[in-house]
């Protein structure tokens, strides 16, 4: 059975004022998941921008 399925199955016998918790718990990992992505990009940013920044790049995309 894969995680999802028993992360349901789980939910199902979950008193109501825990799901409150688990709820918030699930929006606070995407969040972190967002901010992970957006780090990330953020480091590509700084080492890819000497590339960008190039006349050869600026001639290539002239067109676009």
């Amino acid at each position: 059975m894969e995680e999802r399925e028993l992360i349901a199955k789980e939910i199902e016998n979950i008193a109501e004022p825990y799901l409150t918790e688990i709820l918030d718990f699930i929006r606070f990992l995407k969040t972190k998941a967002l901010e992970q992505k957006m780090k990330l990009a953020l480091a590509s940013e700084s080492s890819l921008k000497k590339d960008w920044l190039r006349s050869e790049e600026d001639e290539a995309w002239k067109d676009l």
